[in-house]
C-alpha cells in the first residue's frame, strides 16, 4: 500500500457563476460539508473613522496617483501611510505593524 495519502473528491461542485453558487447555497446546509473545509484564520484592519481633506493642485494629485498606482495601493492610503511615517519619525506616534503604518516609497 503507497504511504502517500489519498486525496478524496470533493462533493462541492465547480460553480461557474457566484449566481449559481448562491443557487446552491440556498439548498444546501454548509455543515454538509464540513470535513471539506480547513479552518483559517483572518485579520481585519480597524475602520478608519476620521477623514482629513487636503488641497491639491491637479499636477500634484496626478503624480500622487501615479506613484501609488506603482505601489498597488490608493493615493489616499499612500498619502496615510506617508503621514504615519513621518510622525513615527518625528516622535508623535508610537511603533506597530498595522497597515496603515508600513513604510512606502515610490519605486523609481
Amino acid at each position: 500500500m503507497d504511504s502517500l495519502k489519498e486525496t478524496k473528491k470533493s462533493r462541492l461542485p465547480r460553480f461557474r457563476t457566484v449566481q449559481e453558487e448562491a443557487e446552491f447555497w440556498d439548498t444546501h446546509d454548509t455543515t454538509e460539508f464540513e470535513e471539506e473545509f480547513t479552518e483559517t484564520r483572518a485579520r481585519f484592519a480597524r475602520p478608519l473613522d476620521h477623514i482629513l481633506a487636503v488641497r491639491l493642485e491637479a499636477k500634484t494629485l496626478s503624480e500622487l496617483a501615479r506613484v501609488a498606482e506603482r505601489l498597488g495601493i490608493g493615493p489616499s492610503t499612500l498619502v496615510r501611510m506617508w503621514v504615519m511615517e513621518h510622525l513615527r519619525q518625528l516622535g508623535g506616534e508610537s511603533e506597530s505593524n498595522t497597515p496603515e503604518t508600513r513604510t512606502a516609497h515610490p519605486v523609481s
